[in-house]
């Protein structure tokens, strides 16, 4: 275990099961967050796979100085103790790179003028395609998209069932480099997914309509796709996401048994009386031997306790 960040081979070797957790250092873990990188590190246990942290660090106006090394403690203090080191994306950008050549030499991508304000305007719920045949009159190359085929998508999610989707008229042309030539989201998770040898991704049922784009691109850059599973998120009594914009609480570090018996409780594994406030690696000992998906909700969402809006 360790946040030094290394080289990432693109050819790893083969495993049978290899999970991750990947946060976004905008501030620090809470409920929210806790539950997903629970969810995933007790599937991989239990597969006896690896799981691996990975920092979605590609977004510097969002990012809160710090965030980073204070993600790690907190997983350390829960004792979610990752395999490997620490994949930081801001040490990817050749790889993004080399993505967004293989999908323009492939005519999967082109460029686009479109601000955000002109697609509002025009009424479309998803990219239009004003400049997936080249671009219009007057208008300057801003974004790359990936051009989505007229196609229906179809994928089995292992707590969300079947899922159907039709590509172009649901997802649409999707970015894949920003207007502020940052790499979108889209395209660091696929491309860093493939390169890890991510067999399986376990995640929050928020990112369960970014998986149609993903797996197309996948499809595009020659990818195996991953086994998904989408865990129920929690929100606050307003049915909001837990998150640093709905002023959810950071976890507390001071009494971490408590808050991973809550954590658990809300994933369907309530531990027995004898173990509630014991040590977190007692908890996760006893999880790890009674963890089944069958028995974590499949619901979208769940309200979390007062105490965490």
């Amino acid at each position: 275990m360790g946040s030094m960040s290394v080289p990432i081979r693109e050819t790893p070797t083969a495993i049978s099961y290899r999970g991750r957790f990947a946060p976004s250092p905008t501030g620090p873990l809470h409920f929210g967050s806790l539950v997903t990188a629970l969810g995933s590190y007790l599937e991989a246990r239990h597969q006896q796979g690896q799981w691996l942290v990975r920092m979605e660090d590609l977004d510097p106006p969002r990012e809160e100085p710090g965030a980073a090394d204070a993600i790690l403690r907190a997983l350390e203090t829960y004792q979610l103790h990752w395999d490997g080191p620490v994949l930081y994306q801001s040490t990817r950008q050749a790889a993004y790179e080399a993505a967004l050549t293989q999908l323009a030499k492939g005519h999967y991508s082109f460029a686009c003028g479109c601000s955000r304000k002109e697609i509002a305007a025009s009424g479309a719920t998803v990219y239009p395609g004003t400049c997936r045949e080249g671009l219009p009159p007057g208008k300057q190359a801003r974004a790359v998209r990936v051009r989505v085929p007229d196609q229906i998508q179809t994928f089995h999610d292992i707590l969300q069932g079947s899922l159907r989707t039709d590509l172009l008229r649901e997802v649409g042309d999707f970015v894949v480099r920003r207007a502020d030539g940052l790499y979108a989201y889209h395209l660091a998770v696929v491309v860093d997914d493939a390169a890890q040898g991510i067999s399986h991704i376990v995640r929050g049922s928020d990112l369960l309509d970014a998986t149609p784009p993903q797996r197309y691109l996948q499809q595009c850059l020659g990818y195996s796709h991953p086994e998904y599973c989408h865990l129920p998120v929690a929100v606050n009594q307003q049915g909001q996401k837990l998150s640093k914009q709905t002023f959810a609480a950071p976890l507390d570090e001071r009494n971490p048994g408590h808050t991973l018996v809550r954590a658990l409780t809300f994933l369907g594994h309530p531990p027995p009386d004898e173990l509630r406030g014991a040590d977190p690696g007692l908890l996760l000992r006893w999880a790890e031997a009674q963890w089944d998906l069958e028995k974590v909700p499949h619901c979208a969402a769940i309200c979390s306790e007062p105490d965490d809006n």
